[in-house]
């Protein structure tokens, strides 16, 4: 996706004419179905009315242009992509970052500097940090930048606000490694500028190149599972984007700092699914172990947790904890202690198993904060699903606070899973009614498949077809039915049953004895046998897959006539769930919410209640006549 592709020539035209900064705002509207901020506009005509002057001063007249060009599977946007030939005749692109920025602060983290964005101070990404690291994802995941015969790219930064100052934190030491391969140009550097660009896209004839670069595929989107070994052992299979890095940044320099500050550090990380919150947790994993710090992991997930011991082994599953297994710990045994799906902490870590002796009423936050020096907290507050997971970014920084720990907070936004599509996100918080947001309706056109099918036999065998395709791929389903345990052979009862269709949920997570090839409940998600049972939501939280089917039930349905979501506790299981009182239609929202989120290309639905499938299509916006057609006859039914 990119919001305007043209030629240079055309491009400053449009912005001598005016034009450029509305046919971005039209095109913005085209493929998110709402209208940019006034500043993001503001924005766009400052800066390229700017970058449109160095193309002139140039000469750049025969060369394509991307604005707004999205990076695969993320919603994160360049600024702006110019190509071109080089006097070799060889291929190239120029991928420039235009920044409206007159000056910086010193930052703790490596590649971060502090400026004023979005009405307060904040740590961000140097610059060249973030357009090298755009740089090295698309030489990632973009075949017209790694195949043979490849598109040669490079990257700069245009601050054309920025007047030079060499005392400036912009152009501190720490960061001249960085100035060097992904160079900053300033106010008063026009003249830089133009001989950067002309050296790379001297001989222009840039059009073919942009489209070759527009017509090439993406490289599979990397799975988390697959690539957590490797994350461990070293090897980096991850690029870290703006606020990702930002994050990673800082808890290194608090662990840096945690040896020498009484004071604990706390680091509240907020992002929705898909925005890349156990990508950065392992990736902190990884390389704070192998920095020498003491660093631990843990989830109040069992099947999370389980999953990624046994990727692991015997050896490194040691750093792999529960939330739960801080109770006896000393004070600052631990250096880092990171928390994922922070939303799953609960009031104390006392459970059913812990002996009268040994249950005690400190919160779990404390013991937790206690045990480390620098405590690191990924949370997504819409995924509580269970009426004692207290873990709110509220919570946690209050308790923090009111004991003495410094504590930083940062939201991520982009999204890096669902194709990408920030939209389809947004499109569920608003459909559930969870929370407003400007996606009102879904595009059928969007890269991300979403499908309703009319029958829980038609949407097995399409996420069965998917993973004959290569692809990973899993049935869920609310929590409608009841969980037996298994029979005495060790196989699992049908107890998912919806007319003739009869399947058995995964293993409940105590079952021993199993017959073969049933995986066990925490190794369901990775186990390729996995695909013959249906998952509920304390087994898929946490993962990722290509494709994810969802059997929609009936503890959870849209009333047409009152036009408002009824929730229905005599159709659910979840026998924690329905004493949670007036909770409960929140939490059963929150749990579609993660089950319709769980896949990475595809979200394939089956609604047993009619009336909320109509729902649904009816803030689906259609294409074709036929399409239109069909769903305005099923409009007029209510």
């Amino acid at each position: 996706m990119r919001l305007y592709s043209g030629t240079s020539e055309q491009f400053v035209q449009d912005t001598i004419q005016n034009q450029i900064a509305e046919k971005l705002r039209q095109s913005f509207f085209h493929h998110f179905h709402y209208y940019p901020s006034p500043s993001e506009i503001n924005s766009w005509k400052n800066s390229l009315r700017a970058l449109s002057l160095v193309f002139m001063n140039a000469g750049l007249k025969d060369h394509g242009v991307l604005l707004e060009y999205q990076l695969p599977s993320t919603s994160k946007r360049l600024d702006c992509m110019v190509t071109g030939r080089d006097e070799r005749g060889e291929e190239q692109a120029v991928i420039i970052e235009l920044k409206q920025w007159d000056r910086c602060e010193e930052s703790n983290g490596e590649n971060e500097v502090v400026t004023w964005v979005g009405g307060t101070k904040r740590d961000v990404l140097h610059p060249s940090a973030q357009v090298g690291f755009y740089q090295m994802y698309l030489q990632d995941t973009h075949t017209a930048f790694y195949e043979d015969d490849c598109v040669h790219l490079s990257s700069c930064a245009y601050l054309h606000n920025y007047h030079y100052d060499e005392n400036d934190v912009i152009f501190a030491p720490k960061f001249q490694q960085l100035l060097r391969d992904f160079p900053i140009f300033t106010a008063d550097d026009v003249d830089k500028l133009t001989h950067f660009l002309k050296s790379k896209l001297s001989k222009g004839n840039g059009i073919d190149i942009l489209r070759k670069i527009e017509n090439s595929k993406y490289r599979p989107s990397k799975k988390l599972m697959e690539h957590v070994g490797n994350t461990i052992k070293g090897k980096k299979e991850y690029v870290l984007l703006d606020n990702q890095r930002v994050v990673y940044d800082k808890v290194f320099a608090f662990a840096r700092e945690g040896f020498h500050d009484k004071r604990k550090h706390v680091v509240i990380v907020k992002g929705g699914p898909g925005t890349g919150k156990s990508v950065i947790a392992l990736n902190l994993l990884a390389d704070l172990s192998l920095a020498g710090y003491n660093t631990h992991y843990a989830t109040g997930s069992r099947a999370f947790t389980e999953t990624l011991r046994t990727i692991i082994g015997r050896r490194g599953s040691v750093q792999f904890k529960y939330f739960n297994s801080y109770t006896k710990a000393q004070y600052n045994e631990v250096d880092v202690l990171i928390c994922d799906e922070a939303h799953r902490i609960r009031k104390t870590s006392n459970s059913r198993f812990t002996k009268k002796e040994n249950r005690s009423n400190i919160p779990q936050i404390a013991e937790i904060i206690n045990a480390a020096k620098v405590s690191v907290f990924f949370i997504d507050d819409n995924q509580v699903v269970r009426p004692d997971e207290i873990g709110s970014t509220a919570y946690i920084a209050k308790y923090a606070l009111d004991n003495g720990c410094q504590v930083y907070i940062e939201e991520l936004d982009a999204q890096f899973r669902c194709n990408g599509s920030e939209g389809f996100i947004n499109w569920i918080n608003n459909t559930l009614g969870i929370r407003q947001t400007a996606n009102v309706l879904w595009d059928i056109n969007d890269p991300f498949e979403f499908k309703i099918f009319d029958s829980p036999f038609e949407l097995e065998r399409a996420i069965r077809e998917k993973a004959k395709q290569g692809y990973s791929a899993r049935l869920t389903a609310g929590f409608c039915w009841p969980w037996s345990d298994p029979k005495a052979d060790g196989t699992l009862h049908n107890d998912v049953v919806i007319g003739e269709f009869r399947r058995p949920w995964n293993a409940k997570p105590d079952a021993t004895r199993l017959a073969p090839g049933i995986p066990k409940a925490t190794l369901w998600a990775h186990d390729p046998n996995g695909m013959n049972q249906i998952g509920c939501v304390y087994t898929a939280q946490g993962f990722e897959f290509d494709y994810v089917g969802v059997i929609f039930g009936k503890d959870l349905t849209y009333n047409l006539d009152e036009q408002r979501w009824e929730a229905h506790k005599e159709h659910s299981y979840d026998t924690v769930v329905k004493r949670s009182k007036d909770k409960f239609i929140d939490l059963v929202k929150n749990t579609y919410r993660v089950l319709l989120t769980r896949g990475m290309k595809g979200c394939y639905v089956y609604f047993m209640d009619k009336d909320t499938e109509r729902f649904f299509k009816s803030r689906i916006q259609y294409q074709s006549t036929m399409d239109a057609d069909r769903v305005a006859e099923e409009r007029m039914e209510y």
